[in-house]
């Protein structure tokens, strides 16, 4: 593998580094927020997700930029929205005017979560495609193991720290825009969508170097193959891409129905219920970040020698003993072990759904609808998102801590079902011959 493929997969995975310290750093100062502008639980509830609604947009629209204007632009645009947003929650003035630029980076957010992705599933050598696409969730879990740091960092600096919290976030954007500029645009867009063969051509150059020319010549036809086939077979909501589909549906379903973002977002609050002081819960809270970070390392360093499926399954127990014992831990009174359980449900997540959901939905559709399916995902990702992350507020206050974690732990019990049932391994499988299995066409069965 080149290090020119590494360089411009880790500059698209960026995105996904602003994502996560976009999402998640809000938690450092939702509580002063909610203070400062006297909210009630559904205003704060709205507040704290208004990045989410907007991440339900940008990940509905985001395939039509991705597949019109191609992905380097995209990723371009990306850039810019993060940049609006960190510079609009730094300086608003009322709950109204942040939760408008909250949605405008939200619309980074879903937008990112198609092209990044989808871009390096496309560049990415077969054998390697699983730990350079899973970069997108590495640099998530980087950006929220900063923001969670950040948060400590400023939380002392003034009654206007949480505008730091949140506007510091301006100076990685301008990064990873200007880093975006260098990047190449991606071969299979050039050859199926734009139709410019010369620089699709000119591209898979430079990701195979060692290549000769009758070999280049030979997997551009393939690709250009593979549209043709798929163009004529029919539109994306269409019987053939049922597996396809319900992959992408229901990996995002269950990603978010394990209570992740609940956690990420309202960490410092769970823990002081569980008795920590605020100072103390703050801290704790970059534990999460810590643990998200080594156990993503370990899942990447897995997903192309396992696969995605075994990681499913190692997730999917994790989750439902951590999330269990949580669950117990609240209703008996012993609330020492709630940060370990945590840990380790992040640690379930990390090894699991948090390394292979980006990798899975990027990788099971077909070139010419992969910009659509990889917005589907995104998009149910993002509307349980908002969805969980609006009601949280009201489901801790109306139900005990216990049953929340008890809720969530029944869900990954029907995720265990799911991947034993469903998810095929895609480890090692090159592109187009994954078509093939998944929709039935010609050269393999279906899934």
């Amino acid at each position: 593998m080149k290090g020119r493929i590494v360089l411009w997969s880790v500059t698209s995975a960026l995105a996904g580094f602003l994502f996560g310290f976009d999402t998640v750093v809000i938690s450092g100062a939702e509580q002063t927020i909610q203070a400062l502008w006297g909210l009630s639980p559904a205003v704060h509830g709205l507040a704290v997700a208004s990045a989410l609604y907007g991440t339900v947009l940008g990940s509905l629209v985001g395939g039509w930029p991705t597949d019109r204007f191609g992905r380097k632009p995209t990723l371009l645009g990306i850039g810019v929205l993060y940049i609006l947003s960190a510079v609009g929650c730094g300086l608003a003035w009322d709950v109204w005017s942040f939760i408008a630029a909250r949605f405008i980076g939200g619309v980074g957010i879903g937008v990112s979560t198609v092209a990044a992705p989808l871009y390096i599933s496309e560049i990415a050598p077969p054998a390697y495609r699983g730990r350079l696409a899973g970069l997108f969730q590495f640099n998530i879990v980087f950006g929220i193991i900063v923001a969670f740091g950040s948060n400590y960092l400023l939380g002392d600096v003034g009654e206007d720290a949480w505008r730091w919290m949140l506007g510091v976030a301006a100076f990685p954007s301008v990064v990873y825009t200007a880093l975006c500029l260098f990047i190449p645009e991606s071969p299979r867009w050039l050859l199926a969508r734009k139709g410019d063969r010369a620089a699709g051509v000119r591209v898979l150059r430079l990701i195979r170097p060692e290549a000769s020319e009758g070999e280049i010549e030979a997997e551009a036809d393939a690709i250009l193959a593979a549209a043709h086939e798929r163009a004529e077979a029919g539109p994306f909501w269409s019987r053939r891409l049922r597996t396809p589909i319900l992959l992408a549906i229901l990996v995002a379903f269950f990603n978010q129905l394990s209570g992740i973002n609940a956690v990420l977002y309202f960490a410092p609050r769970i823990f002081q219920q569980a008795g920590l002081e605020a100072q103390a819960a703050l801290l704790t809270s970059v534990g999460i970040g810590v643990t998200n970070l080594v156990f993503t390392f370990v899942g990447l360093g897995l997903i192309d020698r396992l696969g995605r499926r075994t990681l499913l399954y190692i997730g999917s127990v994790g989750y439902i003993v951590s999330l269990g014992l949580t669950a117990w831990a609240f209703y008996t009174g012993h609330y020492a072990i709630v940060p370990a359980c945590i840990f380790a449900f992040i640690a379930a997540h990390a090894v699991g759904q948090g390394t292979v959901i980006w990798v899975l939905i990027s990788e099971v559709f077909p070139n010419r609808h992969r910009a659509e399916g990889q917005a589907l995902g995104s998009c149910t990702h993002w509307v349980f998102a908002a969805l969980l992350t609006t009601f949280f507020p009201k489901m801790v206050e109306a139900f005990a801590p216990g049953t929340v974690f008890l809720f969530f732990c029944g869900m990954m019990v029907l995720q265990l079902v799911w991947v034993a049932a469903m998810v095929p391994e895609t480890k090692g499988v090159p592109l187009e011959e994954l078509e093939r299995r998944l929709t039935g066409t010609a050269g393999g069965g279906s899934a």
